[in-house]
């Protein structure tokens, strides 16, 4: 009997999405349905109510709809097009730039509006007309957008990183959004590499995109004996020699910046202009994590003031106006409707689940395939890519932090390791069919069909799940930020 219940929640959840039910209601409808397994029906339906009106009475949760707000003001706003243009100064001059540009676009603005989808849409209308105008394939230029597009929900402030943190039961949202910096950054880069790769590929055959790959090792050492020599120093010369190296070093690159602008003067004054453009948007994300990490503002207080900021910095760059604000706020209510009602339906569920002891029993059946950390943390990983293939994140979420954060700590893996793991796990499920919504997105963008971008979105997919089991396996990748800040 005890595996009675797993068997009635997950049949009747597939047949009711099979069906063509709202995954909302087929959450909703399959709870209580398991609910009825040990309860009768009033009480169950009277239950799973007050669970769903309780589970969203939380302070945490008013940042979703603020963030959300703020990530439609700056999708109206004019900030997409000055990320682009301080993007392209960064890294616009190197081989395969304009790519690189999509991505560090994709990152910047994710970063800031919090949404993939949004990032998509604004970055992608831009970028795809500029890429084809430099001879990229269109779709390789929308598989760029698409996977890049997702590195935003891992780059604080995330509304679903802050789901996690209901979900988890109270993990810290600031350690979460501090944790989520250098697995999103090496998504991006990721995504860089592999684009820049398969272009070579494309021009030059095998043996040039294996001399590129080699490149990139070679950088990647580099960087790491400059780590190594940084904490050898820290650890073997005084504060006072290590002053000095810094200011040697800092006069080093000062005189090096110098020269190169002396060289190219229109480009660095150019470069300046854009910089100095981009600065009030690039301040978004100073103001709202430096204000949370410091201790100035919650998550939540914190989602408030972004949308301040970006609709004071929307007014004044022009590109939004007082009537220009009942839609963008009729927007915000929509999605913000959808993402509670899937929140509530979830906690629903997430409450039968506890009580029908389902966690347990799902986590009885794991550690009987296997006790190895190494391989427990592969099956979830390799669950969660299939679900994440069929199921939008914010309930993927909601319902597996319950059964999975239980087995995981068990073992030693930190909950907010874990949280990153989660997201980016699932962040590939939003770039594959047959509910990959900023695939859809994309792909509509971009004027394609999803057939024409499968191809080369593999290699990138590749990518991402490279840098998942790196964030996996390696869990400092995570959580060395957050212990810097003594969280």
């Amino acid at each position: 009997m005890e595996f009675l219940e797993i068997f009635v929640l997950v049949f009747s959840f597939i047949l009711l999405l099979v069906i063509g039910v709202p995954i909302a209601f087929s959450i909703g409808i399959s709870g209580i349905l398991t609910m009825l397994v040990s309860i009768d029906f009033v009480p169950a339906l009277t239950t799973f109510s007050q669970r769903m009106a309780t589970g969203l009475d939380s302070f945490a949760l008013l940042a979703i709809p603020f963030f959300i707000l703020a990530g439609n003001i700056m999708n109206s706003g004019g900030i997409a097009i000055r990320l682009i243009d301080f993007a392209r100064v960064l890294v616009g001059g190197i081989p395969g730039g304009v790519a690189m540009v999509n991505v560090l676009a994709n990152m910047l603005f994710g970063a800031i509006s919090g949404s993939a989808a949004a990032s998509a849409s604004a970055i992608g209308s831009i970028m795809q007309p500029e890429m084809k105008k430099e001879g990229y394939p269109e779709n390789f230029s929308a598989a760029v957008n698409i996977t890049s597009a997702t590195t935003g929900l891992s780059i604080p402030p995330s509304n679903i990183l802050i789901v996690y943190s209901l979900a988890s039961g109270g993990v810290s949202i600031t350690a979460l959004f501090l944790a989520g910096y250098l697995p999103g950054i090496l998504t991006g880069l990721g995504i860089m590499i592999t684009a820049i790769t398969m272009l070579v590929y494309k021009k030059k055959g095998t043996a040039a995109a294996l001399k590129t790959l080699g490149i990139v090792v070679i950088i990647a050492m580099g960087l790491m004996l400059v780590y190594q020599g940084i904490s050898f120093s820290k650890s073997n010369f005084s504060p006072l020699v290590n002053r000095i190296l810094l200011i040697v070093a800092l006069i080093a690159f000062a005189a090096w910046a110098v020269i190169r602008t002396i060289n190219n003067k229109e480009k660095a004054l150019l470069g300046t202009k854009k910089f100095l453009d981009a600065v009030p948007s690039l301040l978004m994300l100073v103001i709202v994590i430096g204000g949370i990490v410091a201790g100035f503002f919650t998550a939540t207080e914190a989602s408030a003031i972004a949308v301040l900021y970006s609709l004071i910095l929307a007014f004044i760059y022009r590109q939004v106006s007082f009537k220009n604000l009942p839609d963008i706020i009729l927007r915000s209510v929509k999605t913000t409707g959808i993402v509670m009602l899937l929140v509530a339906t979830c906690l629903g569920l997430s409450w039968i689940m506890a009580y029908e002891n389902i966690p347990q029993n799902v986590s009885r059946g794991l550690m009987s395939l296997s006790s190895n950390p190494f391989m427990i943390l592969l099956i979830i990983n390799m669950l969660l890519l299939f679900v994440g293939v069929f199921m939008d994140m914010t309930p993927a979420v909601l319902i597996f932090t319950p059964i999975f954060l239980p087995i995981v700590t068990a073992m030693g893996v930190d909950p907010i390791h874990f949280g990153i793991i989660m997201v980016l796990n699932l962040s590939v499920g939003l770039c594959t069919p047959p509910v990959g919504s900023v695939l859809f997105i994309g792909c509509s963008v971009a004027g394609l069909g999803i057939d024409k971008v499968i191809k080369p979105l593999i290699p990138m997919f590749l990518a991402m799940v490279l840098v998942l089991l790196l964030v996996t396996y390696i869990p400092e990748i995570s959580l060395w930020l957050p212990s810097k800040f003594g969280l």
